[in-house]
């Protein structure tokens, strides 16, 4: 039966540059190389699968998978290919693609966590399509992150393609193993705040690929919900960290993936804020409209048993997305929201361990950003970021070095705004002394921000001598990639 083309296939073929008869050939030779010496594909049967919509047998699927993988030096995966998988399972998804179904999470996960670590393994760059739209995510999982999750079928996943991953000799788990992957995540999560997401990102994105295979096998209830927690924790520091590295699309969807995980672990605190991370991403990326529409559904879809300064962290966040449209009064609402929230916090109940970074400097920290943001559009902001930025800095404990930055950063930005060049070439310089010690993108990011306003006191001595400075240390902006909107499953723009 001809069910029209595969645009999801057609895209991402022409921006390989193959022909058909050249996938073909690499298919095979593919395929043999993985053991597979019986398949034999053509031109034509190429031809039926972009233009008539023709889904190959397995390993078809994966082969084709792991070669767009490494063409183009991002993940692609079997989805973005716009091959469904077979099984129950894949009948049950809904008709964006997303979510995924439950025994379909952890199949998708070491999946894209074992695409990631080839592109690792071969020295690729991640080149990113387009991110999916916050409206497009909203739709997609608004009503089912605020439904229970269905229950899983115990065991592996009824799906012809779990063999790829040798789920067979993952052993079950206990107590001991899940608390030692539960302190993996503690060192992982102090690494990233002190140093930035470069250095370990393949370590966390390795760990999380065995977590993926453990959640295919066995598990009392109890286990597969801590399993399922140590996996939405490790999908929001490889996101984080693939943002910091400026990996984009990828940290977007292991964001997607810390979402699915937490949620059937039963924590919807943590699905929300993990969309909080992608919403951060959004306005970081200047999309701030994206960002409120995944805030909309992170505050949504967190819960009632959400604490005060869970809360009052996503308010902080949302406020950030309202500064940088402009929207003042909003903003100053929404953290003034944040600020009672913080302090309504008694602490009779402990945060849990991703949010124990949220501390009073990270409340102050934020403010600043949001207001310093907002002084683009209201010069009168600057003195309000001033202020919240050196009592962030008062506070920060030690191993938060790159939130340090972040602060001088915020506060330089606002004296240049506030036509107080001194102090700006003062703390500018601050950031600069410690930024080269740490692998984050995103620092680079800020203090080219920073440089845009040195601008207007290029004639000051000190401030010529400040741009130097900043242009000699600030690295090259990379090259735009060639990229096209490639749609993921189901239809979405990624």
């Amino acid at each position: 039966m001809n069910k029209g083309p595969n645009t999801r296939l057609a895209d991402l073929f022409e921006l390989t540059g193959w022909s058909k008869g050249e996938l073909a050939r690499m298919v095979n030779r593919h395929a043999a190389a993985m053991g597979h010496l019986q398949l034999a594909t053509d031109t034509s049967r190429v031809r039926r699968w972009i233009d008539r919509g023709e889904s190959p047998r397995d390993p078809v699927p994966r082969v084709l998978a792991s070669l767009f993988t490494e063409r183009l030096g991002r993940v692609v995966t079997i989805e973005d290919l716009g091959f469904g998988r077979s099984g129950p399972s894949a009948r049950r998804q809904s008709v964006t693609g997303l979510p995924w179904a439950p025994d379909q999470t952890a199949l998708v996960l070491t999946e894209f966590t074992g695409m990631d670590l080839m592109l690792n393994r071969r020295g690729l760059v991640g080149a990113g399509a387009a991110l999916a739209a916050g409206s497009a995510l909203h739709n997609s999982l608004n009503d089912w992150l605020r439904s229970d999750p269905a229950g899983a079928p115990a065991g592996r996943p009824a799906t012809a393609e779990h063999a790829a991953f040798d789920l067979d000799d993952v052993p079950p788990v206990g107590a001991e193993e899940i608390e030692a992957l539960e302190r993996s995540v503690e060192v992982f999560r102090a690494w990233d705040a002190s140093r930035g997401g470069g250095l370990q990102r393949k370590a966390v994105v390795g760990q999380l690929n065995e977590v993926g295979g453990m959640l295919a096998t066995d598990h009392p209830p109890h286990l597969k919900r801590r399993l399922w927690g140590v996996a939405a924790n490790l999908a929001v520091l490889a996101g984080w960290m693939s943002h910091d590295v400026g990996l984009e699309p990828t940290a977007q969807k292991y964001f997607v993936l810390a979402t699915h995980a937490a949620r059937e672990g039963g924590d919807r605190p943590r699905a929300g804020e993990a969309l909080s991370r992608a919403a951060r991403q959004m306005v970081h990326l200047g999309r701030p409209g994206d960002a409120l529409d995944l805030m909309k559904l992170a505050r949504s879809g967190s819960g009632g048993e959400t604490l005060p300064r869970t809360q009052a962290m996503l308010h902080t966040i949302e406020a950030w997305a309202q500064a940088s449209m402009g929207r003042g009064q909003a903003m100053r609402r929404t953290l003034g929201e944040a600020e009672e929230l913080f302090t309504s916090d008694r602490g009779d109940v402990p945060p849990p361990g991703w949010m124990q970074n949220f501390d009073e400097a990270d409340l102050h920290g934020m403010q600043a950003l949001a207001f310093r943001t907002l002084a683009d559009h209201d010069p009168g902001a600057a003195g309000t970021a001033e202020f919240h930025a050196k009592r962030a800095l008062e506070l920060r404990g030690k191993g938060h070095q790159r939130s340090q930055i972040f602060d001088y950063i915020s506060l330089a930005s606002a004296c240049f705004i506030a036509d107080d060049p001194e102090q700006a070439d003062r703390y500018a310089r601050l950031a600069l002394v410690s930024i080269g010690e740490t692998s984050s993108h995103r620092t680079w990011d800020r203090l080219r921000e920073m440089y845009r306003l040195t601008a207007q006191y290029a004639g000051y001595p000190k401030i010529e001598s400040l741009r130097e400075e900043l242009e000699y240390a600030l690295p090259k902006a990379p090259a735009k990639p060639r990229t096209a909107a490639v749609r993921s499953p189901g239809g979405l723009d990624v």
